[in-house]
């Protein structure tokens, strides 16, 4: 992911320390501990050919790299939905690599729902890429919809009206890149709307746009965009920022929580992941399944 990326000798100038708890998150915070909080931990992509040898036996092929990433992780953003719609039978096809197993698909929303036009005239496409995600049935997490940078606060009501017609059963994340979004008080506002539509909002972690990671939470399950540059110091610094944040949002009724790990190189992403796994579960008493590496690289 390249929104938000800044130049790798800047980093250590950026401050990565996450925003206050907003105070509001107690409206949806129960304040005590859910019994069995489930958390996710993914990357967007299990195609990733440096992970041959390293994550993937070797000599895996292409057409096995699903089975292996369902192995090692258990969710995936799934963004070549943002470019293609498929038929069912092939997102059937996907979910029947998940087995038995709690894994989750997170799919980005067609770029023709979001990228083009005016989002009144969506409603059948969105109805329609509804019905093909179903298939991956109970392997299906949550879909988010991604708005263009320029799509800003004032078309707030083609926005609101888009939301109030979308399923209430579809699990369904907004992304918003405009800065207008995070300014003046339109972020409460729009959180509020988004709990009575009963939709979240992405958490976006990236070093170059602070204001995206904005730590509003619209229900008791977060969807979490975390942007790590190639194993930086500062990203396991970030890491950590997030497990005393996430600590304290499940002691407090988090019932859910997806967080995917983007990288500028996509190789280094285990280490990261492993990294959170490894926190979280001392930290949340949890029993994540962590990424088993079979090289460990050496610089």
């Amino acid at each position: 992911m390249d929104f938000g990326k800044v130049a790798y000798n800047l980093l250590d100038t950026i401050d990565f320390t996450l925003p206050p708890e907003p105070l509001i998150n107690k409206e949806v915070l129960p304040g005590k501990r859910v019994e069995n909080p489930r958390v996710y931990v993914g990357c967007p992509r299990w195609s990733v050919k440096e992970w041959v040898g390293k994550l993937y036996p070797k000599g895996t092929k292409d057409s096995h790299f699903l089975d292996e990433y369902v192995r090692q992780f258990n969710c995936i953003e799934l963004n070549s939905t943002f470019y293609n719609l498929y038929d069912e039978a092939a997102i059937a096809k996907w979910a029947a690599k998940a087995g038995e197993s709690d894994f989750k698909f997170c799919p980005k929303l067609f770029q023709g729902i979001s990228h083009e036009g005016h989002l009144e005239y969506k409603g059948p496409l969105t109805q329609a890429f509804e019905k093909m995600v179903s298939a991956f049935g109970r392997h299906l997490g949550p879909s988010f919809l991604q708005l263009s940078d320029g799509f800003g606060p004032q078309r707030k009501k083609e926005l609101g009206h888009y939301l109030q017609h979308v399923t209430p059963s579809f699990f369904l994340f907004l992304e918003l890149r405009h800065p207008g979004w995070f300014t003046g008080g339109e972020t409460e506002r729009l959180v509020q709307f988004l709990r009575k539509v009963q939709k979240g909002m992405v958490i976006t972690d990236t070093a170059g746009r602070r204001d995206c990671c904005h730590m509003h939470l619209a229900g008791s399950c977060s969807l979490v965009r975390f942007v790590a540059n190639n194993l930086h110091p500062t990203d396991y610094a970030r890491i950590n920022g997030w497990v005393e944040r996430i600590a304290f949002w499940i002691e407090n009724g988090l019932s859910e929580l997806y967080f995917i790990i983007h990288m500028p190189e996509e190789k280094h992403s285990p280490e990261v992941a492993g990294y959170l796994v490894d926190r979280l579960n001392a930290a949340c008493g949890l029993r994540l399944k962590k990424p088993v590496l079979l090289q460990q690289e050496l610089f």
